[in-house]
């Protein structure tokens, strides 16, 4: 009996592939599925490259700021924001498939498989993270269009902006997701909280030529730093309106605040008492 009771406390510690394995299954899974779908591969890149070269010459030579942008063309201005976009529309609409598979029964087989809840907020959100930051990574091809040319660390700072802001936006898109069964209410959260979040991050103006109001609540958006920190990677001359270790910080301190966000959804669900 005593031995008995002494192996109870060990049948409650996960094994130490408990967490990644099924992390790491959701993970591919997200992949795979996403690239079988090649409309949404094109769709997703091409649609803001369509929306960067159609702005951005609309307004050409008639966008100029003196504080924020200097005497850029506004096609090279807007071109952190159109990155931003990509990773934006990648990473939260990667997570309608938290509804699709609610409403095709895997999400219940998962929910109910031993394996720790924790497994299925990371897998999820790591799959969307992969996919934004690729496809977000593929947009800067057109870097040297706009007169970028990075050295290696400016790269790899870039990557890991676009890393940090891809996993804080995913994992926010997660949680809107997650107690959601339409995705018709999904595409009304998005057009309501979204598209502004992404109208006020600096993509479209510079801060310091906006209003007082507006400021203020570019101020206190979190994506303004992720825009803000690509575009003093990329244009290294430009004036920076937040230094790049305060705007790194308020990233990481994003994505760790959404990812708690995704984690808390998950487990208020399952505490749910039963219908």
């Amino acid at each position: 009996m005593a031995m008995q009771n002494a192996t109870l406390p060990a049948q409650n510690v996960p094994a130490p592939n408990g967490v990644f394995l099924p992390a790491f299954t959701l993970w591919w899974r997200e992949v795979v599925r996403f690239y079988r779908q090649r409309s949404r591969v094109v769709g997703v890149i091409a649609s803001p490259v369509v929306f960067w070269i159609v702005i951005g010459s609309g307004f050409g030579t008639s966008f100029r700021s003196g504080a924020g942008a200097g005497q850029q063309h506004y096609l090279y201005y807007f071109y952190p924001g159109a990155l931003i976009m990509i990773v934006l529309f990648t990473s939260i609409f990667t997570m309608m498939s938290v509804i699709e598979d609610r409403k095709e029964g895997f999400l219940l087989s998962v929910l109910v498989a031993p394996v720790p809840r924790s497994s299925i907020v990371l897998g999820k959100v790591m799959g969307g993270t992969t996919l934004s930051a690729v496809q977000g990574l593929i947009f800067l091809a057109f870097a040297p269009f706009v007169g970028v040319h990075m050295t290696l660390i400016q790269f790899l700072l870039v990557v890991l902006t676009v890393l940090l802001v891809s996993f804080a936006l995913t994992a926010l898109g997660f949680a809107i997701a997650w107690p959601m069964d339409s995705t018709q209410a999904f595409h009304a959260i998005i057009n309501l909280f979204l598209i502004p979040l992404w109208l006020l991050s600096g993509a479209l103006f510079p801060l310091a030529g906006a209003s007082s109001w507006i400021r203020d609540l570019m101020y206190i958006n979190p994506l303004t730093y992720g825009v803000e920190a690509l575009r003093s990677l990329l244009y290294p001359s430009s004036r920076e309106s937040f230094p790049l270790p305060a705007s790194m910080a308020t990233l990481v301190l994003f994505s760790l605040f959404m990812f708690a966000l995704a984690f808390m959804m998950v487990n208020r669900r399952t505490t749910k008492p039963a219908a």
